[in-house]
């Protein structure tokens, strides 16, 4: 499930957005809730990266947190970007996710900028305020762009319902100016591509809600307006 960022600007260098888990996967089953950006220049996308908390059964308390992406075709290379080392131990040695503990129904607030020593930063700011760097990615690029969050899940279509809240999108301008979409457009996988036709997303506040086994409010292509 995708909810693209409709935004006036490309000349981004950080973007930011707010997760909720409002409620849990079920136990065995990976979930992913990334905000992701590509990594542009002159020649064009570079590369792209993906941070977020994931609902992992193989990590502590089934709580980690990944900060990965992917070469672009205009990079001239292809495969995983490589990255520094992660803040934490990785339950199972996964250079891209490491050990996170993150709490149910609190703030988390996902943040990509330029890293001060080498390609893009990947950090969150907990409920409490103090920001953790988890890594930087090492990839190309002076401007972030097509920026937007997702659910990733591995839950059958019939597993109990899980559920997330996205809110506070922005991003700021090489110039320090912040920018935020006044819409989003929503896109959800096709059955025929392994997606499930009961997920929903749907405006809650000044924000939205990405939900399992419900059913779908919108089709995909529709633009919602942020509110209220």
């Amino acid at each position: 499930m995708h909810l693209f960022w409709d935004l006036p600007s490309n000349d981004l260098v950080e973007v930011r957005a707010t997760i909720e888990v409002l409620t849990p996967p079920p136990p065995n089953r990976l979930v992913f809730w990334a905000l992701q950006a590509s990594f542009n220049d002159r020649r064009g996308q570079l590369g792209a990266g993906h941070f977020g908390l994931q609902h992992h059964p193989e990590y502590p308390e089934r709580c980690a947190i990944n900060w990965g992406g992917y070469f672009s075709q205009a990079s001239g290379r292809s495969g995983e970007l490589p990255g520094s080392p992660l803040a934490a131990p990785s339950a199972l040695s996964n250079p891209n996710t490491c050990n996170f503990h993150w709490d149910i129904g609190a703030p988390y607030t996902y943040r990509i900028a330029r890293s001060p020593e080498q390609g893009w930063r990947g950090s969150v700011i907990g409920p409490n305020g103090g920001e953790t760097v988890i890594r930087d990615l090492h990839s190309e690029g002076d401007r972030l762009t097509s920026p937007m969050v997702w659910t990733e899940s591995f839950a059958h279509c019939d597993d109990p319902a899980s559920s997330v809240r996205w809110s506070n999108f922005v991003g700021i301008e090489s110039d320090g100016t912040p920018v935020s979409p006044r819409t989003v457009r929503i896109n959800f996988q096709k059955e025929h591509d392994g997606g499930c036709s009961n997920t929903s997303i749907e405006p809650l506040g000044d924000g939205f809600v990405q939900r399992t086994n419900t059913a779908r409010v919108h089709a995909s292509g529709t633009r919602l307006a942020i509110g209220p």
